[in-house]
């Protein structure tokens, strides 16, 4: 399993009448997708996220327009700029995440490893420290 945000470069099919990309699970991304769903109209200067997953990877790719992730893995921070199509970024568990910067007409698609749950999710920075010592405990 990856630990850590990166890039992962799509298959990118050029063609005098349009490009074309695609995903495949467990090839393109390391899990199965279990759920997908899209980011659209942004009001400018707003950020979405702020939060982290306990179980669930995701990778995230702008299809249009362009935006910045903030991943945060509880000692550093990386911001990563998505603005092409044929880039998607994957994000594994227990990683805090932030977007923002969209630009006008940004469209980010959101796959996941998981069903939607509530329960998964670790919405106070403070807790999400707590939750990475913890685990690091555990792995020890």
């Amino acid at each position: 399993m990856m630990s850590a945000a990166e890039i992962i470069h799509l298959p990118k099919l050029e063609d005098p009448r349009g490009n074309l990309t695609f995903i495949e699970q467990l090839k393109h991304v390391p899990f199965q997708i279990a759920r997908a769903y899209w980011i659209y109209d942004v009001p400018g200067g707003q950020m979405r996220g702020g939060h982290a997953f306990r179980e669930q990877q995701e990778l995230i790719l702008a299809l249009s327009g362009s935006f910045d992730v903030i991943c945060d893995d509880g000692d550093q921070q990386q911001t990563f700029t998505l603005n092409r199509s044929y880039y998607g970024l994957f994000i594994p568990s227990r990683m805090w995440r932030q977007m923002q910067n969209f630009s006008t007409n940004s469209l980010a698609l959101v796959l996941s490893s998981t069903h939607y749950n509530a329960a998964d999710y670790i919405y106070d920075y403070e807790e999400f420290i707590e939750f990475r010592r913890q685990n690091a405990k555990q792995r020890v």
